[in-house]
Formats: structure tokens, sequence, C-alpha cells
């Protein structure tokens, strides 16, 4: 479910909308119909015109919807919200300043959107390295094993990968997937790998080849 105050932000847009011809409506009207004081919808009204929401308006003068386009509610898999998320990663390392914010602000409605446990589902997807202003065709390196990968990070099971000349040195490992972290430029696989003995920052796109081994694996404590 999703948290009190997403549901709260919500009911204020609602509200908002149901103000007849747009009209301004005063922190105090919407904390009476919220049943919260007006400091508590000062801060949500401050949170929703970040996020990029259509509303404007300030403390002293009232808030209001602005124009803006409204889809009909859309169900998405987990699959759909995974991409959603790669794919905005990607517009945010872009060259275009209006580009990255107007995917930051995409990617901050849908997280308001989802339940928690789905927002903590995600995050593996998300920005976890230095970013760097990458154009969107190179930040799609190495994608050509993230679907195998993806998998196998999800059922848990081993992989015998053969790194190409471009690693250093190249060599076949047999790993333990554990994430998939987006760099800017570069996929990067996180894993425990078992020829090594030790943790393993492996670049997708060093990768020649991956085998799915039949063996499971317990992932490390939290």
């Amino acid at each position: 479910m999703p948290s009190p105050r997403n549901q709260r932000l919500f009911q204020i847009m609602q509200i908002l909308r149901s103000a007849p011809g747009g009209a301004l409506l005063s922190a105090h009207d919407i904390a009476t119909q919220t049943g919260v004081s007006d400091r508590t919808i000062y801060r949500d009204m401050a949170t929703l015109i970040d996020s990029g929401l259509p509303v404007a308006g300030t403390p002293g003068q009232g808030y209001h919807i602005t124009a803006a386009i409204t889809l009909p509610p859309l169900n998405l898999s987990l699959d759909e919200i995974e991409a959603l998320h790669i794919g905005l990663s990607i517009l945010g390392e872009a060259d275009d300043i209006g580009l990255r914010a107007a995917a930051q602000s995409l990617s901050n409605k849908v997280d308001a959107a989802l339940s928690a446990d789905l927002s903590d589902a995600d995050r593996r997807w998300a920005l976890s390295g230095p970013g760097v202003n990458a154009a969107v065709a190179e930040a799609a390196r190495g994608f050509h094993f993230l679907p195998v990968l993806r998998s196998a990070i999800a059922r848990r099971q081993k992989l015998r990968l053969s790194l190409s000349a471009s690693a250093s040195p190249p060599s076949e490992r047999i790993v333990r997937p554990l994430r998939i972290d987006y760099w800017g430029r570069i996929w990067s696989l996180q894993c425990w790998c078992e020829t090594t003995g030790g943790m393993e920052q492996l670049r997708t796109d060093h990768i020649d080849s991956v085998n799915v081994l039949p063996q499971l694996f317990t992932p490390p404590p939290q």
C-alpha cells in the first residue's frame, strides 16, 4: 500500500483538480480537508512542485492546477517498471539539461506512485555510481547480456563468464551475480567471483559469453 504521505499527496492533487475553474486554494483550506497542519501542506506543496507536477502557487497566495497532459491510469508489470527506470537512468546522463531534468521529474512521479516494496525493488536499477556526461548512444553499451544477467540475479543462479581481451586480463570466471550498476557510459555486474575468491565489478561490455549454470547460491547478508 502507498505510504500515508503519498496517499495525502494524491488527495491534495484531487482537491486541486476539483477546484472550479482552477481557482486558488489556500494551504489552510487544503489542510482542513486533509486533516493536517498548514505547515505540513506547505511542505507537501513544495514536494509536488519540485516533482514537476502541474501545480503552481506560493504559501501566501494559494495553489492551483496548471495546464498539463493527463494520461489515463496505467497498469505496469515489474518488467515494465524496470525497463522504464533503465531508460530514465540513461536519459539522466544525456548532455541536454532539459532532457535530464525531464527524466528526473518523471522518475520522481513514478516513485511517488509506487508502493514501498516496489520502490525498493527497482532501486537496484537506479544510478549507483558517479555520473558522467555521456551520450545516450554510448550509454547503451553492454546491453547485450543484461536480460540473462538480470534473470540469473533474480533466480540466484551461478554463471560462467568469458571475458574479452578488453578485460585485464581476459579470462573465464565462475560468479554469483548480485546486482547490475549503471555508471554513465558503462554497465557493470557486481558479483562474488569463485575463481578469484573475492567481490568483482565486471563491465558487461567486456563479457564475450555467458553460460547459466544449474547451481544456485545463497545471497550474502545485507
